[in-house]
């Protein structure tokens, strides 16, 4: 994707979608937004919420990270971005649930794997992010010492995604919110190449192919 290629979709935009959503977009703004799910997920390029789960605008509030990892919560006045967002989703739209989207082939998760990747590209603030990371990496990858590369991979991504939720029970306005049944949390998984979903279930302690 190139910058003249990127204006030439708003190009096509303007002329062929806008004509049919403005009136949406209209009553967006008039009425402000009110998305039913914070959606925390990778920034990964090739994993985007609104096209696999076809959504609309106004529907998902979309909260990025590198590995989509929610760090715990932290008592101090640094830059806490992803934080930041689940403050403004829980607190100001009072979504009902957030969803974790993890997904197969991430990065983030390579790296927290292998620190070797981190100090040979040079790497500061990613190895500050995944930090949050390798302690579950290193469990995993020891508990599975015969597995593939790629099943070992395949679990780490997984845990992260539970890793994140847990951290967000470190959030007093998530906990107390879940705790009266106001607020979901979900952790989902999604393969890039077979194009399939899996969702955690907390009773197995699995993740299963999501069902319509």
């Amino acid at each position: 994707m190139t910058i003249p290629a990127l204006l030439s979709g708003y190009h096509r935009f303007r002329s062929d979608v806008w004509p049919q959503q403005a009136d949406d977009f209209r009553e967006l703004v008039a009425g402000g937004q009110k998305p039913g799910v914070a959606m925390v997920t990778c920034s990964d390029s090739r994993v985007d919420p609104a096209h696999q789960f076809q959504t609309g605008p106004g529907d998902l509030f979309v909260i990025r990270s590198v590995a989509n990892l929610v760090p715990p919560m932290e008592q101090d006045s640094a830059w806490h971005g992803t934080g930041a967002a689940l403050e403004y989703a829980v607190k100001e739209l009072r979504v009902r649930d957030i969803v974790v989207l993890g997904h197969a082939h991430c990065g983030g998760v390579q790296a927290a794997m292998n620190p070797d990747i981190i100090e040979r590209k040079g790497y500061t603030s990613v190895a500050s992010w995944v930090s949050v990371l390798v302690a579950t990496a290193q469990r995993v990858t020891a508990a599975m010492p015969d597995a593939t590369v790629e099943k070992r991979q395949r679990a780490c991504e997984q845990q992260a995604v539970l890793l994140s939720l847990e951290n967000l029970m470190t959030f007093p306005w998530i906990a107390e919110r879940v705790a009266a049944g106001e607020l979901g949390l979900h952790g989902w998984y999604f393969d890039l190449v077979a194009g399939e979903l899996s969702i955690h279930d907390a009773a197995t302690g699995t993740f299963r192919a999501a069902t319509a």
